[in-house]
């Protein structure tokens, strides 16, 4: 007896566990007539405002450590001796002529931990459920957080345990990009990916201010709670995602656009002579044979289903390759991804303007403390105008990759313009806050922006490739691999600018110029490539 599709559908949602919230909020919304017309909408808008408040609590939770290492280590004298003893240079083991080269340790200790368990992160993201994997690293991401404000009240000056935190941060820190990129991804088609990435993609900008903002607000009162704060919204941040996240539209109820298509071909090769009763029956059989075969590949990833033939059944259909649904798939290796075209010159590319972008993240706020007379709270508000201007990237490179399908080229340019607007800060970003502001919105706009969409839109790209067959079980892999490339950059860029500050400031940024010239450069393939199909394409309209 062939299963109903209610009692289908009802099979695979109990299988892939609902979330409370949703369950409620379905009760209430049964009676609701526009909830359920406009279901899948309502449940996209959820997804990218949870993914969005996830990512952006993610930045805001790193954002502490930059502001407060203008208290860690004061501006004190040789003769102020009694003052360094009562605690009022900095707080101990920062507070010596070393502070730098151990700032430099701490961020090390964090992203060099984060980029090594970005690649295992992503493995482990295509195995299990979303929900509880971002629940679980949003939640103790704010517990070590806490930890590092906890040093203060507690009065612990150890050097070791603050390199603890700062790793053990860093691994559950890496449970955020893989898991929100991928959701989005499965529930966003590619069109307009680019603009609606780069929209998204401002979290990570807003994360940036608000982390900023909060800590520099209590920097000068305790320092203690610039990072109590965060991790508490971090984590009550994380339960609500527990509560409400829904970790893939079949679930729901809701297929994507390319599995809807799919169920029209079926339903098209069947019988076109039945009448319209028969016509609705046929569309309950296609939507059982979807929920079945969903059901089945949930339930184990090494046999495939079909169900039992009928008269209705087409000889012919159109079932992907591997007799799977479209949109699933076994996840592949770290060595299958490294083979889809793009994966590692984009990886390699972004190593560089990661290193550019958190160097800034890292060091922009003391830099601009020593290069003026400004304190550590107007330092601090000042250097959020970076993360302004990375907003207005990241929406303009997105917005640029969909208009002209060239994601590398669009990369390419805005880094050509980096390099001789780093040069401009740091010439005359000193001269005024006026030219400051400016420089620094600008600065935001062309290294932030090639940043912002390798990490999105072009990752998503690359993570469902036509080479995949459609397999978006791939999506948190690529993630990962071109994420956490970038994130070994990341973790080298800071501690150089650490290195390098003690001699001179200049030498950091011509540092960071050379960074971003050979990120450019490492796009030239790619480049070359899209100029040539968008020549071929020209050719092929004028010919016709």
């Amino acid at each position: 007896m062939r299963p109903s599709a209610s009692r289908t559908r009802k099979m695979s949602n109990n299988y892939n566990d609902i979330p409370i919230g949703i369950r409620v909020l379905q009760s209430f919304s049964r009676q609701c007539p526009r909830f359920h017309a406009r279901k899948e909408l309502c449940y996209k808008m959820s997804i990218f405002l949870l993914t969005f408040l996830a990512y952006a609590c993610y930045h805001m939770s790193r954002k502490p450590i930059s502001v407060v290492k203008s208290v860690l280590h004061g501006n004190c004298s040789n003769t102020q001796a009694k003052l360094h003893e009562a605690g009022d240079c900095g707080y101990a083991p920062f507070d010596g002529s070393d502070s730098k080269t151990l700032f430099g340790m701490l961020d090390s200790a964090f992203l060099f931990s984060y980029a090594i368990a970005m690649f295992m992160s992503g493995f482990i993201a295509e195995r299990v459920s979303l929900r509880y994997f971002l629940s679980m690293g949003m939640i103790m991401t704010g517990v070590f957080t806490y930890l590092f404000g906890l040093a203060r009240t507690s009065n612990i000056h150890s050097l070791s345990y603050f390199i603890f935190v700062q790793i053990f941060a860093g691994i559950f820190q890496t449970t955020g990009w893989p898991g929100v990129v991928t959701l989005v991804g499965r529930w966003f088609g590619k069109k307009k990916r680019g603009l609606i990435f780069g929209i998204w993609n401002s979290h990570t900008s807003i994360g940036n201010i608000l982390g900023t903002l909060i800590a520099a607000h209590y920097v000068e009162k305790d320092w203690a709670l610039s990072f109590v704060v965060p991790g508490i919204i971090i984590g009550a941040a994380g339960f609500l995602l527990f509560l409400f996240l829904v970790d893939q539209p079949e679930i729901v109820g809701c297929y994507p656009q390319h599995v809807t298509q799919e169920r029209r071909n079926v339903a098209n090769e069947s019988d076109v002579d039945h009448d319209e009763d028969d016509d609705e029956e046929q569309a309950r059989h296609t939507e059982a044979f979807y929920a079945q075969s969903v059901y089945a590949v949930q339930q184990t990833d090494q046999v495939s289903y079909r169900p039992a033939p009928t008269e209705r059944t087409p000889i012919l259909s159109r079932q992907p390759s591997r007799e799977r649904p479209a949109g699933h798939g076994r996840p592949i290796s770290l060595v299958d991804a490294l083979y889809i075209p793009g994966v590692i010159e984009f990886s390699l590319c972004l190593f560089f303007t990661k290193l550019v972008s958190y160097t800034f993240m890292y060091w922009l706020p003391l830099y601009i403390q020593s290069s003026s007379t400004l304190g550590p709270e107007l330092s601090a508000d000042l250097s959020t105008l970076f993360d302004v201007g990375g907003i207005l990237g990241a929406i303009a490179a997105g917005y640029v990759s969909d208009l002209t399908g060239m994601s590398a080229t669009v990369c390419t340019v805005m880094l050509f313009f980096a390099s001789p607007i780093l040069l401009m800060y740091q010439q005359y970003g000193a001269l005024s806050v006026t030219i400051s502001v400016l420089l620094l919105i600008i600065v935001g706009i062309f290294v932030n922006g090639p940043y912002a969409l390798i990490t999105t839109s072009v990752s998503a790209e690359l993570g469902q490739h036509s080479s995949l067959e459609s397999n978006a079980n791939a999506l948190a892999t690529v993630t990962a691999i071109i994420d956490g490339t970038g994130s070994i950059g990341a973790a080298v860029g800071p501690l150089l600018a650490g290195l390098i500050s003690s001699h001179s400031w200049q030498n950091v940024f011509y540092m960071l110029i050379v960074a971003d010239i050979i990120a450019m450069l490492l796009l030239m393939r790619l480049v070359v490539k899209e100029c040539t199909a968008l020549r071929r394409s020209a050719n092929r309209i004028r010919i016709e």
